[in-house]
C-alpha cells in the first residue's frame, strides 16, 4: 500500500447548526462563496482540495510552510468578509493542520495523517487554527507568528496523546496610534513590532514576510485570473492643464482592460489615490490585492505625443516590458490599444473571439472630442455647482463633435441628475426631466455601437439612477446587473446595484454587492459607506418588531459605516440625514433600556446634525411638513412605503 508524507488541512464551521436553524438559504449561499475563496486560497498556496462537503473542507499540501500560510491567509480573508455581515451571521471556520503519513486512493486521502487533522480541528477556536506538534516543529522559526501550547491531547481513534498548539497570528492593521496588531486583535508596541520587522529581514523573510505580519487585513488574495492595476499616467508635459490628458489616458486603459473577462481590473478611484505619490510595486499589490501594476508617463506638445508604459510584477519588482511611443495626436486610441493588447500577451490572458476582434474599439470617432470628454470628467468629480455647468458644456462641445458619443450622452446626463440631486438647479424638475432623456439617449447609441459596446455600462449605470429614482425599481435592478455582466470589473455597477436592492428592501443582498464593488475598489469611495449604512439602516427597521437586540445591532452598525461616510466627506448630506435618524433611534431605544447616559449622549448628536444639517441648506421638517415630505419620498425612493413613512416620521420627531 503506498504511503506519502502530507500536510493536511481539514476546516469546518463553527456554529453550523444554530446558523442553518436561524436561516438556512443564506447558511448555504455563505458557506458556499467562503469554501470557494478557501478553495482559491488553496490553490493559490499550491495545494489541492481533496473534499469539500457540507461545511467542511479537506486540503493536502506538499509543503508544510505552504499549509500553515495558507491556514493564516484563509483565516484573514474570511474575517474580513465577516465584517460586511451582521454578528449573528458571521460564519467562523475552525482549522486543523497535521504533517503526518496519508494514504493516497485515487484523489481521496486516508490514514491517522487525516484523522488528527481533523481532531486538532474540534480544539481550535472559531475563527482560529489548532497545528499539531509535527507542525510546529518544521515552522516555529521560519514564520512570523506565535504559538501557545495547549498541551498533550487526548482525541478520538488516535492511540497515542497528540502534542497540539493554537496558532496566534500577527492578524490586524496598524491602528491609527501606529501600533500593531497580532492574533486578530491583540497589539504589539512599535519598539516590539520594529523589532519583528528587522529579524523578519535578518532571516530573509524580505517583503514577503513583511506583508504577512503589518498589513493582514490588506492582504486581499489574488484573484484567480491575472489581476493589475493601472497607475495614473505622470503629467510630463510641464503644464498643470494637461493633467486631464494624462489622466484621460490612464482611464481608457483601464476602461480598455476592465471589458476583458479574462482579467481583474482594479477601478479608477482606487488608483488615483497613488496620484502625484512615489510608490513602491509591492505597496501597490499589497494595499490593492494586485498581481501587476501598469505605470507610464504622457508629454503632449502641440500634435505630438510621448508615451512611455511599463508592466510590473508586484510580487518581485521586476518589469515584464516597457515601450516609449512617438506618434501624432490623433493616434491615441491606436497607442492605447497596442498597450493593452501588449498586456495581455504580457499576461497571457485568454481572449475571446469577440475580445481579440474588437478590442481597441475607441468610443468616440474624434480626438479631439474624447479631449473635451476627459477635461469636462475633470470637472464633473469635483462637485461643484460652478464646475458641474462648466462640464456640462465641454460635454455638450463633444457631442456636436460627435453626435454619436454616448458616454459624453451619459456624462451630460449626470450634470443635471446632480442639479437635481443637490438642489444646484432652480428649476429642479426640468432637471430629472433632462437627466432622464439624455441617459436614456446614452444606452440607445451604447447599444449601437459594436462588441464589446464599450460605453454601454457606463450609460446603464447613469440610466438605472434615474430609473430608481422614478420608483422604476425592476428595471434600474436590470440595468444594474446587465452593467456588470457587460463589464465584471465595473465597481460602480455594484455599487447601483446595491442601492437599488436597498430600496427594494433587501438590505443583506446589498452588503453583499457593496463587498464585490470594494474587492474592485479597495480604496472606496465615501458612498459605498454610505450604501452599507444605508442598508443597516433598512436592516434595522425590517427587524424591529420580531428582535429588538438584532435590530439594535443594525442601527449601530449602521451609525459607524455612516460616520465613515463622513469621515471622508463631511459635506456629505443623505449620509448625515441618515446618521441623525439612526441617532434618534438609538437615543429612544437607550432611554427605554434604562441606559441614560448613552440616550443623552445619543440625542445631544442627533441635535448637533440638525444644526449642521440646517447650515446646509436643508429646511426643518415643521417648516412646509407637506413639502417635505415629497421631498424625502422623491429623494429615498423605497419599494417598501412602510420604510419611507417610518423614514418621516423619525426625522420630523428629532426636530421636536
Amino acid at each position: 500500500m503506498t504511503r506519502k508524507l502530507a500536510a493536511i488541512l481539514s476546516a469546518d464551521v463553527a456554529g453550523y447548526s444554530r446558523l442553518m436553524g436561524e436561516d438556512e438559504e443564506a447558511t448555504i449561499r455563505t458557506v458556499t462563496a467562503y469554501r470557494d475563496v478557501m478553495a482559491a486560497l488553496v490553490r493559490q498556496h499550491r495545494g489541492r482540495v481533496v473534499d469539500a462537503p457540507g461545511d467542511n473542507l479537506l486540503a493536502e499540501f506538499a509543503s508544510v510552510l505552504d499549509a500553515v500560510q495558507c491556514a493564516v491567509a484563509i483565516q484573514r480573508e474570511l474575517y474580513a468578509r465577516n465584517t460586511a455581515l451582521p454578528p449573528p451571521r458571521r460564519m467562523q471556520f475552525r482549522l486543523g493542520l497535521n504533517l503526518g503519513d496519508v494514504i493516497p486512493d485515487g484523489e481521496r486521502i486516508y490514514g491517522d495523517g487525516v484523522n488528527i487533522a481533523a481532531r486538532l480541528e474540534g480544539l481550535a477556536e472559531a475563527g482560529g487554527i489548532c497545528i499539531s506538534g509535527t507542525v510546529y516543529d518544521q515552522v516555529a522559526t521560519k514564520l512570523p507568528l506565535t504559538y501557545k501550547f495547549l498541551g498533550q491531547q487526548t482525541v478520538k481513534n488516535i492511540a497515542r496523546p497528540v502534542r497540539a498548539y493554537r496558532v496566534q497570528a500577527a492578524s490586524g492593521p496598524a491602528d491609527r496610534k501606529g501600533r500593531l496588531r497580532n492574533r486578530w486583535g491583540a497589539r504589539l508596541s512599535p519598539k516590539v513590532a520594529v523589532w519583528v520587522v528587522g529579524l523578519l529581514l535578518v532571516l530573509g523573510g524580505g517583503v514577503a514576510s513583511w506583508r504577512l505580519f503589518v498589513h493582514p487585513s490588506l492582504l486581499t488574495p489574488l484573484p484567480a485570473k491575472p489581476s493589475i492595476a493601472v497607475l495614473p499616467f505622470v503629467n510630463m508635459s510641464g503644464d498643470p492643464e494637461q493633467e486631464y490628458f494624462s489622466d484621460g489616458m490612464t482611464e481608457d486603459l483601464i476602461t480598455e482592460l476592465s471589458t476583458l473577462s479574462g482579467l481583474f481590473v482594479i477601478a479608477r478611484n482606487s488608483v488615483f489615490t497613488y496620484k502625484g505619490k512615489a510608490v513602491k510595486p509591492d505597496q501597490v499589490g499589497r494595499e490593492l490585492g494586485v498581481r501587476y501594476m501598469l505605470e507610464g508617463s504622457v508629454r503632449k506638445a502641440h500634435n505630438r505625443l510621448r508615451i512611455t508604459a511599463q508592466l510590473v510584477d508586484t510580487t518581485t519588482g521586476y518589469h515584464l516590458w516597457a515601450q516609449n511611443y512617438d506618434r501624432d495626436f490623433h493616434d491615441i486610441f491606436a497607442v492605447q490599444e497596442e498597450i493593452a493588447r501588449r498586456i495581455t500577451r504580457a499576461l497571457a490572458v485568454r481572449l475571446t473571439m469577440q475580445e481579440e476582434k474588437h478590442m481597441g474599439r475607441p468610443y468616440t470617432s474624434s480626438p479631439v472630442a474624447w479631449e473635451y470628454f476627459m477635461r469636462g470628467a475633470e470637472l464633473n468629480r469635483r462637485y461643484t455647482s460652478q464646475e458641474n455647468a462648466q462640464a456640462r458644456a465641454l460635454f455638450e462641445k463633444a457631442i456636436e463633435l460627435d453626435p454619436e458619443f454616448a458616454r459624453a450622452y451619459a456624462n451630460l446626463a449626470t450634470t443635471h441628475r446632480q442639479d437635481w440631486t443637490f438642489a444646484w438647479s432652480q428649476d429642479r424638475e426640468t432637471s430629472e426631466e433632462l437627466a432622464y432623456r439624455l441617459a436614456h439617449q446614452a444606452v440607445e447609441l451604447a447599444r449601437r455601437e459594436l462588441e464589446p459596446k464599450p460605453s454601454l455600462p457606463y450609460a446603464l449605470q447613469q440610466w438605472g439612477l434615474v430609473l430608481l429614482y422614478r420608483g422604476r425599481h425592476q428595471e434600474a435592478s436590470d440595468a444594474a446587473e446587465e452593467a456588470v455582466r457587460r463589464n465584471p470589473n465595473y465597481a460602480d455597477g455594484y455599487g447601483l446595484w446595491a442601492l437599488v436592492l436597498i430600496y427594494r428592501g433587501e438590505p443583506e443582498e446589498a452588503l453583499r454587492k457593496t463587498q464585490e464593488a470594494m474587492r474592485l475598489n479597495p480604496q472606496y469611495p465615501a458612498n459605498y459607506d454610505y450604501y452599507r449604512g444605508l442598508a443597516y439602516y433598512v436592516w434595522g427597521f425590517l427587524t424591529e418588531g420580531t428582535d429588538a437586540d438584532t435590530s439594535t445591532r443594525y442601527y449601530e452598525q449602521a451609525e459607524t459605516h455612516l460616520r465613515e461616510a463622513l469621515g471622508k466627506n463631511k459635506n456629505f448630506r443623505s449620509a448625515r440625514v441618515y446618521l441623525l435618524a439612526v441617532l434618534s433611534e438609538l437615543g429612544q431605544r437607550m432611554r427605554g433600556a434604562d441606559r441614560a447616559a448613552e440616550a443623552q449622549a445619543r440625542e445631544a448628536q442627533a441635535r448637533d446634525e440638525i444644526g449642521i444639517l440646517q447650515a446646509m441648506g436643508r429646511p426643518r421638517a415643521s417648516q412646509d411638513p407637506e413639502q417635505f415630505k415629497k421631498r424625502v419620498q422623491q429623494t429615498h425612493p423605497y419599494e417598501n412605503e412602510a420604510i419611507i413613512q417610518h423614514l418621516i416620521n423619525v426625522l420630523q420627531d428629532a426636530e421636536k
